[in-house]
Formats: C-alpha cells, structure tokens, sequence
C-alpha cells in the first residue's frame, strides 16, 4: 500500500503528491493549459493552487515523463497525460479506492458519538 500526501518511488517513476493528483486528475479528461488546470481544479477538487504550485508540479510531471506539453496554441502551453503518467493514476486511483473502502467499512462501525457534526474541513470546529 502506498504512502499518501508524500512522494515515494516506485520503479524509478515518482508517486503522487497532492497537486500531482490533482493536475492528473484533472489531464485524465483531456489537454489543458495552465488556466484551464486552475478552473478545472478549482471546480472538482473545491481548491485552488497557486500558481507556483501549479507550474512547479506540471514541471516535475514533465520531468518525470507523467504528462507531456503540446505545441503552443494561441500563447496557451498545453500538456497532456503520457501512457506512463495515465498507468501511474490508474494505479494511485486504485489504491485510493482501497483505503476509502476501508475507511468507509470503519466509519461504519464507529460509535455515532465519535462522529462530529458538521464539516471539519480547514480545522476542528
């Protein structure tokens, strides 16, 4: 089982940290530019990157092989998953999947007193 939120190797490629998933995430739909990952992202994941973030993570993913740029269209970079980078999601999916199962299967059997009531996203409330 694979290490969440941390970056660990796994035969020489890279796994996802969390603005690789969602740049993945987000090119497993189709090519998109800088703009459109930020939108796209925004609109999914409920969260936006800052722009540093965003370009620093889409240069490691090149780096790596995990996703390609396309020729310029309109001043617009592209880029767009490799085979490579579209194996290693379905895989980080997979094990996501997993650990959500499981998570589901505890949350189900935990006392309903342990369960704060609203939303703790961005801190204890």
């Amino acid at each position: 089982m694979g290490s969440f939120g941390r970056t660990r190797r796994l035969e020489g490629v890279s796994k996802l940290n969390g603005p690789a998933l969602l740049v993945l995430t987000s090119l497993a739909s189709g090519p998109k530019h800088g703009g459109a990952l930020l939108k796209d992202m925004e609109t999914f994941a409920g969260d936006r990157l800052g722009a540093g973030t965003l370009y620093g993570t889409i240069a490691r993913l090149e780096e790596r092989g995990l996703i390609a740029a396309l020729p310029e269209h309109n001043r617009r970079h592209p880029f767009e998953l490799t085979p490579v980078g579209a194996a290693l999601f379905r895989e980080v999916i997979a094990e996501m999947d997993q650990v959500i199962g499981i998570g589901k299967a505890r949350l189900a059997v935990l006392p309903a007193s342990a369960i704060p009531r609203g939303r703790l996203r961005g801190g204890a409330r």
